[in-house]
């Protein structure tokens, strides 16, 4: 995950995700290891990032790079309904709306695309005294992402996949045996795991739900997988 900013006092490089959820399920099962999520902050690197953060006071500074952008494509189309589509964008620029915002179709998106613009990628727009956590936690949400997690005596872990990810896409987040040879996933919420013992206590007590391959993975559940793997 990369965050590329402007305007903001925030730090470059590699930075851990001091991720509440992960904190709590590391102090609860005291693991021997713990993998955090870490995020890449890149200053004024808008083009080799996922999400972009910028003062709010200065989003022009944003903006101003995709009207020329979007004014040097239209003056090349002949399609009236691209010309339309990518006007309307010109429009909303200059009033500071950022293109992720508006309510594209894919194939709108695909022709806007074409333009180049920094701001069809997630856009968060803060006042720039926000705690650094909270703006990796806007920045994954406004990007559509999510952590399920994996927890227990040997190691606790978050693992990033996009919201609406089936049971089986996150046992591939894991490894590809998991997604080859899935056969079922123990799934209990954060807060009922918490309430637990254990996972196996978890299970023993029914909050654990028993799901099947195509179970759409809810934010901040911890999941055991049952596999088999033939060698």
């Amino acid at each position: 995950m990369k965050i590329g900013f402007t305007g903001l006092e925030l730090p470059e490089g590699k930075i851990r995700y001091n991720d509440k959820t992960l904190v709590a399920l590391s102090m609860k099962d005291k693991p021997k290891k713990v993998s955090p999520f870490y995020v890449d902050f890149l200053l004024d690197e808008f083009d080799k990032c996922d999400v972009i953060v910028i003062a709010r006071s200065t989003i022009l500074d944003l903006l101003i790079h995709d009207m020329e952008k979007v004014e040097t494509r239209l003056a090349r189309l002949t399609n009236a309904d691209e010309i339309a589509l990518l006007q309307r964008c010109l429009n909303n620029l200059e009033m500071e709306v950022p293109l992720c915002d508006l309510q594209l179709t894919d194939q709108e998106i695909s022709v806007v695309t074409t333009a180049a613009p920094f701001s069809l990628k997630p856009v968060i727009q803060v006042e720039g005294n926000e705690d650094i956590d909270d703006i990796i936690a806007w920045a994954l949400d406004k990007a559509g992402l999510m952590f399920f997690y994996t927890s227990g005596p040997k190691e606790s872990h978050a693992w990033l996949v996009e919201k609406h990810s089936n049971i089986v896409s996150c046992a591939a987040r894991i490894h590809t045996d998991l997604a080859r040879g899935f056969i079922k996933g123990d799934v209990v919420s954060f807060e009922e795991y918490m309430s637990c013992h254990s996972f196996n206590e978890a299970k023993a007590k029914g909050v654990a739900r028993l799901t099947d391959r195509d179970y759409v993975v809810q934010p901040r559940e911890i999941i055991e997988f049952r596999y088999n793997v033939a060698h």
